[in-house]
């Protein structure tokens, strides 16, 4: 016999509820729950739905995200084409994909867009938990607008999105603000920084040494406990940021504080793309360990420019979902129950063609049927039935038929009685399945 193929590791099927599995992943019912919630936010909030290619070329990563990044350095899935040479990546990550699609199709000639995307994107790093090689990523970009209106707005949608999602803010999650002003504040502040490290050069790690002058701003993002004092001691960005930053970080926090939503000025907040200018955001939490993003992004103005574009502002987030589901599970949000309407029992193949001929009639009249295949006793189609989840089973038996009706037996009220209904006025009564 075949060796058993497996998935790559850190790369997870999405499966059913009904599919026990070892490792608690979510289940592709939460993941649905999602989408939905997500889409009804947006789309109240003008934002459009769009898709870019999981494979892109290489340059678009190294021009956009930034050469000296951790991500371009050492977790791209990276190859060149046999065909023509082409050198391609799977996608680490969706915005710079957006921005390429924009300038490519002119796609904001006649004015600013918002739009979202939702898909898989890959990393090549120690899969954790939260943290895997193929991951899904949300991706929601404001495209053309300049004022730091549309940054507050951006940073409010996400609050709608946490409560019809169930999370708490202050509770479960927290937002940090930061303004990583203008490419010449930050050359100067990038100055300082290699001033300062390089005069406390015996203090940093292989991997700061490696950062020291390629990109010294991660360094402020270490993670090495035995550096924690020396960077907290380092020059600051906002000793460099000239007045109109600082006027736009203002305003936006003009908004929240009017629109009531507590956040944090971080000012050790960088992010890890080098795109980034002014307003940079994250929201995290406490409630799964070490992995406390679970969302984050911020303005690139400057990013149409780099990858070939006219000069045209931006602004946008990237989510991580299967981290943010984690954290719903974790705090026990209830999903909304996705079970049927209703089950078909089906005791004798006889009675199979009327019961399709109704359950199709019930089904485009909006109502959600499973019917049972495959046969088998009464019993034992009233335990799927039952394990279904439907609070209705549509009882298709031969004394029904004859006189041409379904039982309706209710599955989640004992006290409730069963009833028959017509199957010649299936209109009539679908919305009684809908609405029970």
């Amino acid at each position: 016999m075949a060796d058993k193929l497996v998935a790559v590791k850190g790369m997870n099927d999405i499966l059913p509820g009904s599919v026990p599995r070892k490792d608690k992943l979510p289940d592709s019912a939460i993941w649905r729950w999602f989408e939905r919630t997500v889409e009804s936010v947006l789309s109240r909030h003008g934002y459009q739905h769009l898709m870019t290619p999981i494979v892109e070329p290489t340059a678009l990563f190294v021009r956009g995200i930034g050469e000296a990044t951790d991500i371009v350095e050492k977790e791209m899935y990276s190859w060149e084409d046999a065909m023509n040479g082409d050198k391609l990546t799977l996608r680490p990550e969706i915005t710079a994909g957006i921005v390429r699609a924009m300038v490519e199709h002119n796609a904001l000639y006649n004015g600013p867009l918002r739009v979202w995307s939702i898909g898989p994107v890959f990393r090549h790093e120690r899969p954790q938990k939260g943290r895997y090689r193929q991951f899904y990523q949300l991706d929601v970009e404001a495209l053309g607008f300049p004022g730091p209106d549309v940054d507050a707005e951006l940073i409010l949608m996400l609050r709608v999105l946490w409560q019809e999602l169930g999370l708490t803010i202050g509770a479960h999650v927290r937002l940090e603000l930061n303004s990583l002003g203008q490419p010449a504040e930050r050359a100067a502040h990038r100055a300082a920084l290699v001033a300062y490290f390089e005069q406390h050069a015996d203090q940093l790690d292989e991997d700061a040494q490696r950062r020291l002058h390629s990109n010294p701003l991660r360094i402020l993002d270490t993670k090495n406990p035995a550096m924690q004092a020396l960077v907290e001691a380092a020059p600051r960005l906002d000793q460099h940021l000239g007045e109109a930053s600082k006027a736009h970080l203002a305003a936006v926090c003009a908004v929240l504080d009017a629109a009531g939503l507590p956040y944090r000025i971080n000012p050790r907040l960088v992010r890890g793309l080098d795109y980034y200018n002014l307003t940079v955001f994250e929201w995290v939490t406490d409630q799964l360990g070490s992995q406390g993003t679970v969302c984050g992004g911020g303005r690139y103005d400057g990013l149409f420019e780099q990858l070939g574009g006219k000069p045209t502002p931006g602004i946008g987030f990237g989510l991580g979902i299967e981290r943010l589901l984690l954290l719903l599970q974790a705090i026990g949000v209830p999903v909304p129950d996705a079970a049927p309407d209703a089950y078909a029992v089906i005791p004798d193949p006889a009675a199979l063609p009327a019961a399709m001929v109704a359950l199709d009639a019930l089904r485009r009249a909006g109502v959600a049927v499973q019917m049972h295949a495959g046969g088998g006793s009464l019993k034992s189609q009233f335990k799927k039935a039952d394990a279904s989840g439907a609070r209705h089973a549509l009882v298709f038996g031969a004394d029904e038929l004859a006189q041409g009706q379904v039982a309706l037996k209710p599955l989640r009220d004992a006290a409730a009685a069963q009833v028959l209904r017509p199957l010649a006025e299936v209109h009539g009564w679908a919305a009684e399945l809908r609405n029970a």
